[in-house]
Order: C-alpha cells, then sequence, then structure tokens
C-alpha cells in the first residue's frame, strides 16, 4: 500500500491517485464512490436492514477504479431538472442484485432511482402499492410518481385486484419515464425499463 493510501470505512482503497476533494468539495467521483463503500458495511446494514448483504466488487474497493470507470459511463455527472446529479444503482440491469460492480451499475436519474423503490420498510401486509381502507372495507391501490406525487388508482375488492391495478400503471409509468429520459440514458438501463416487471412479490 503506498504511503499515501488510505482506507475508507476499512473496505475502499483510496490511494491518492485521484483528487477527493477540490476547494473544500468532495469530488462527484469520490462522493459516489464512498457512499457506496458505505453502503456496503456492517454498521450502515445494521442500521438499514434493507442493505443487508450489499457489497461491491474487488475492482469498486479501489477508488482510482471506481475513478476511471466513471469517466466512461453513460449519464455520469448528469443532473436532473432539479440540478441534482443522477444516481449510481445496482438493480435496474439485475433486478435484487445486491453486488455493486461494473458489470451491474448504471446511473440513472432521482426519478427513476425513485420509482424502483420498493418501499420495503414502510410496507405492511398487503402486496405493492396496496393498502386495506378500513372505512370503506376495501382495498386501496396507489402509485408514487418519482417525483414526490402520488397516484390513486382506486378502490377494490381484493387485494390481487388492487395490486394488478397498481402492476398495470407502475410498468407503464416506467417506460414512459424511460421514453422522456431515453437520449440521455445508458441503453442497458432503457432496455431494463422497457422490459420492467412489477411482481407481488416485490
Amino acid at each position: 500500500m503506498r504511503k499515501s493510501s488510505k482506507l475508507v470505512f476499512g473496505l475502499g482503497l483510496n490511494n491518492g491517485r485521484y483528487l477527493s476533494v477540490l476547494e473544500k468539495t468532495m469530488l462527484c467521483e469520490y462522493k459516489t464512490w464512498r457512499n457506496m463503500i458505505l453502503r456496503c458495511t456492517d454498521k450502515w446494514q445494521i442500521k438499514y436492514p434493507t442493505y443487508k448483504g450489499v457489497t461491491c466488487s474487488e475492482n469498486f474497493k479501489n477508488y482510482e477504479y471506481f475513478y476511471e470507470w466513471c469517466q466512461t459511463q453513460v449519464g455520469f455527472k448528469n443532473k436532473d431538472e432539479h440540478d441534482r446529479y443522477w444516481h449510481l444503482d445496482k438493480d435496474l440491469l439485475v433486478k435484487g442484485n445486491k453486488l455493486y460492480s461494473e458489470d451491474t451499475c448504471v446511473f440513472v436519474p432521482s426519478r427513476i432511482n425513485s420509482l424502483l423503490n420498493k418501499l420495503v420498510k414502510s410496507r405492511g401486509e398487503y402486496p405493492i402499492g396496496v393498502c386495506f381502507c378500513n372505512t370503506k372495507r376495501a382495498f386501496f391501490a396507489s402509485c408514487g410518481l418519482g417525483d414526490g406525487r402520488s397516484k390513486n388508482l382506486g378502490l377494490h375488492c381484493t387485494s390481487e385486484l388492487a395490486f394488478q391495478a397498481y402492476k398495470l400503471f407502475k410498468e407503464d409509468l416506467i417506460k414512459q419515464v424511460a421514453k422522456d429520459y431515453k437520449p440521455q440514458l445508458d441503453p442497458r438501463a432503457y432496455q431494463a425499463l422497457m422490459n420492467y416487471e412489477v411482481n407481488i412479490n416485490d
């Protein structure tokens, strides 16, 4: 290990070849890498159980490699309509994936990242997108639009029917948002979004 090399969160190696901070501001490459490394730690996964088992490839543990990889990626340093950098996504190309790696990661805007969030922590006993309305004695379906708003998808007599309403709307929404961002997206990300299926066990 070089004298200037540093271990980050006991897992990532920064050998100092590339800057991590410039004029007291963390570089986008370093901030993205550091946050990724943090999510792979036991401490983070104990605090946020939905990340349990998440890890990264040997290459991605190295900041030098990650920095150079970022320069070749479609969408890196892109900003959305709210001036926010796009997110590093690990499970769009491989659904349910828990490995951050050069073969599984792509950059996507925060809206797409939000659309793909399954909100496991806040979910109840019913399928994704479904809750029971006590006052109406029926199942209510709704879907987040990925921009802070949500769409009411009505009341249904069974949780399965409510889920089907959610599934149809969500898959169509994901395709529409993918088309809106298509010129900026990695073709692999675009194709994965167009093929995306919502499952009742999500």
